[in-house]
């Protein structure tokens, strides 16, 4: 079997799995220009699967990819899906076109989001913004398409979470930081990440009979991403120091900064949970 670092990009994992792509029909959210999904969406076309469905909410910051995907190879059939994961409606529309149009989804990944939202926001649906985009925009999605998933055969779910996980829980009783008094920026995007994490192990364990796997997956820190635009130093800088107040186990352990990686180096993350044949033994990463 291939070996894989932190260096490793995501070329080179469509290249070591080539097998594992060409025919293949893959979904992926989020795919808009410098993001790791238009990079998990580029490698794909150095191999030769048969679709990428590309869904996003904004066609014209995806339309570069799709060219993209084009010029390297003319002979996937790549399209468009619109989709406001921040509207449930919006979610079942895009739901039902693909269950009309498309014959089966070998590789689902969602790795849209948003970060570090500043001020308390909801989706159009009330829920505080990035729990409701990150992880029940996604859960909507997942759970609708799902037969196309299981027609599939032998299909795999990818959710892209994040180390943030582990600075903080869901909170059940009260999601929306009692609608935005008590809103606390990192928080919040604590608590989506951490529902990525329990919603990808409840898929692992729900559909293992059916022969569907799940993995949520960590990429790494990556500057470039356009998810991180608007994180200015000083927020930086405050995340550390509230992951820092708040962190489980071994008091001495201090939270810093990973080392970055690049996209491609991120999407390999992604690729591999999606690709590699020796998970199958396994559940969630």
């Amino acid at each position: 079997m291939p070996s894989f670092n932190r260096s490793t990009t995501g070329r080179e994992v469509v290249e070591a799995f080539a097998d594992r792509v060409t025919g293949k029909t893959f979904l992926i959210t989020g795919p808009s220009v410098k993001s790791i999904g238009a990079e998990t969406a580029l490698s794909l076309a150095h191999g030769n699967p048969a679709q990428i469905i590309l869904a996003g909410r904004n066609e014209s910051k995806i339309n570069p990819v799709i060219e993209q995907i084009k010029a390297l190879n003319p002979n996937i059939n790549v399209t468009f899906l619109q989709v406001d994961l921040a509207d449930q409606a919006s979610i079942r529309k895009a739901a039902s076109e693909i269950n009309i149009s498309v014959e089966k989804i070998d590789y689902l990944i969602n790795c849209a989001g948003v970060m570090a939202v500043p001020t308390f926001e909801t989706t159009k649906d009330g829920i505080e913004m990035q729990f409701g985009l990150n992880h029940i925009g996604h859960f909507l999605l997942t759970n609708l398409i799902m037969g196309k998933i299981l027609a599939a055969g032998k299909g795999r779910i990818i959710n892209v979470t994040s180390t943030g996980f582990e600075h903080g829980g869901v909170r059940y009783e009260d999601w929306n930081f009692q609608d935005g008094k008590d809103y606390q920026t990192w928080a919040a995007y604590a608590q989506s990440k951490t529902a990525n994490v329990l919603f990808s192990t409840a898929l692992a364990e729900k559909l293992k009979s059916k022969r569907v796997q799940s993995y949520s997956v960590h990429p790494g820190v990556i500057l470039e991403s356009n998810l991180s635009t608007h994180v200015t130093p000083e927020m930086w800088t405050s995340a550390f120091e509230w992951a820092n107040r708040n962190k489980k186990g071994d008091e001495q352990a201090q939270v810093i900064m990973e080392e970055p990686k690049t996209l491609q180096q991120g999407c390999s993350t992604s690729l591999v949970a999606a690709l590699d044949p020796s998970l199958e033994s396994k559940t969630y990463m």
